[in-house]
């Protein structure tokens, strides 16, 4: 018997020594052993199995064979949970798909007025975004872009190309309740926070993730923590914003969930500020396509400033 094949059985060896100080009844014949038979008989490994009929001290031979072979048979391990890092990250991946091109509708309301816009937005990757004002006609052409971790707005009105400094990536998109981080959808929070899952629920038959988003100390992120609720199917629920003081500063909420552009999405979005509820600007998908060819000379400042799509 080769060296490995010793070691991998030594539990099995310890089993059968131990069967020299015992006296053993086997079953078949009826004949008592002395337990020190069983190595006598020169039994090899493997011929071990055949004394299944063999009782010793009141513990039969299978037994103990069971029990030295649980020390190096490896037990099937328990189901792997879910890592928090992949659900958000399957959750971005899932709304922006490798490329999208969709057409919104975006409601700012305010308790003494309303504002109604409408948006095409492309998307490509990870890392760019354009999404460009149709209706209505005076804020029309307006638009912003993101390549990478830059971003640069435009509007008709100045006919300027302005580059928002990192500084300003959380202040408020054209006046709504989505800074121009919400608007660029950057990846951030997936390699800038360290994720944990808080808890797991059934809701509506759906697994609900609760995780915790904590950024490193190195993140250039303006938030303390933010906290989502995130479907197995990849759909984020609530998505919290807290600041430094752990204080809950908004939340944007999915009103409608539905089909579209061949997969299941929040339809309807909705963020509010806490300090202000009666605040708040909504997002609906008119329509939207996923996994589409698109140009990189859509993604310039170029057509940013003179739209040729």
């Amino acid at each position: 018997m080769s060296t490995i094949a010793k070691n991998t059985y030594a539990p099995i060896s310890t089993a059968l020594e131990r069967c020299r100080s015992s006296r053993a009844k086997c079953r078949v014949t009826g004949r008592v052993l002395p337990g020190s038979a069983v190595i006598q008989q020169r039994l090899t490994y493997n011929e071990a199995y055949l004394y299944s009929c063999v009782r010793v001290a009141g513990v039969t031979m299978i037994q103990l064979l069971v029990i030295a072979l649980l020390a190096v048979v490896p037990m099937p391990a328990e189901p792997a949970q879910r890592d928090a890092t992949q659900i958000v990250r399957d959750a971005v991946n899932h709304w922006r798909g490798l490329s999208s091109d969709s057409v919104m509708t975006m409601v700012i309301h305010r308790p003494d007025w309303e504002r109604t816009m409408t948006m095409r937005a492309w998307t490509k990757g990870d890392e760019r975004t354009l999404v460009r004002v149709l209706e209505p006609r005076k804020d029309r052409g307006n638009g912003t872009l993101t390549d990478d971790d830059n971003m640069w707005t435009y509007s008709p009105k100045v006919n300027r190309v302005i580059k928002i400094p990192s500084s300003m990536m959380g202040q408020s998109w054209m006046g709504s309740d989505f800074s121009n981080k919400d608007v660029a959808r950057a990846d951030d929070i997936i390699d800038q926070y360290e994720h944990s899952i808080l808890s797991v629920e059934e809701v509506d038959g759906v697994t609900v993730y609760e995780i915790e988003s904590i950024p490193h100390e190195d993140a250039a992120v303006v938030w303390g923590r933010e906290v989502l609720r995130i479907r197995d199917d990849h759909v984020v629920l609530t998505h919290q914003f807290y600041d430094q003081d752990n204080e809950l500063v908004k939340t944007l909420t999915s009103l409608e969930i539905g089909e579209m552009g061949g997969r299941v999405i929040a339809l309807r979005q909705r963020m509010n500020k806490v300090e202000s509820p009666e605040e708040w600007t909504e997002i609906q998908v008119q329509s939207v396509e996923y996994e589409i060819e698109l140009r990189d000379s859509l993604f310039t400042l170029s057509n940013l400033r003179n739209p040729r799509d």
